[in-house]
């Protein structure tokens, strides 16, 4: 099995995290641009939340965790987890990106936020998945 240095984890999960929270918001911008008015922000950070997610899933499965394993139940089962594991993570994004909208009222305040939230969000994200996903695979298995 594959081990990274503490520096190439770092930078692989970052670099993940990165292209995710890129993917959400691209997803949340076309999203704002297709709908307007009551609930456009609500479901704009739903789209980009899922987007993001699965992105990251795929990415931190096989490159951050060297989880090899396949078939519809075990995505199944892992996913779920992945995404329950996400979910007290991403009360933490949305928080962040929410507020900022309601303070500034601008795109890049809620950008920003969501930038802010998302970080805090990974660290959390990766010792849950760590800890309760992913057992025994990964650099530190």
């Amino acid at each position: 099995m594959a081990r990274l240095t503490n520096t190439q984890l770092v930078t692989r999960y970052t670099g993940f995290a990165v292209l995710a929270t890129l993917a959400n918001l691209a997803a949340q911008r076309v999203s704002l641009a297709a709908h307007d008015g009551a609930g456009a922000l609500a479901l704009a950070i739903g789209v980009g939340t899922g987007v993001g997610l699965v992105l990251k899933y795929l990415l931190d499965k096989r490159w951050i965790f060297f989880d090899l394993s396949s078939g519809a139940a075990t995505h199944g089962r892992k996913f779920g987890l992945y995404t329950l594991m996400g979910g007290v993570t991403t009360a933490i994004f949305w928080g962040a990106e929410a507020g900022a909208w309601a303070i500034w009222g601008t795109q890049l305040a809620r950008e920003l936020g969501a930038v802010a939230g998302l970080t805090v969000g990974y660290v959390v994200k990766y010792r849950l998945d760590k800890r309760y996903v992913f057992t025994g695979t990964g650099p530190a298995a």
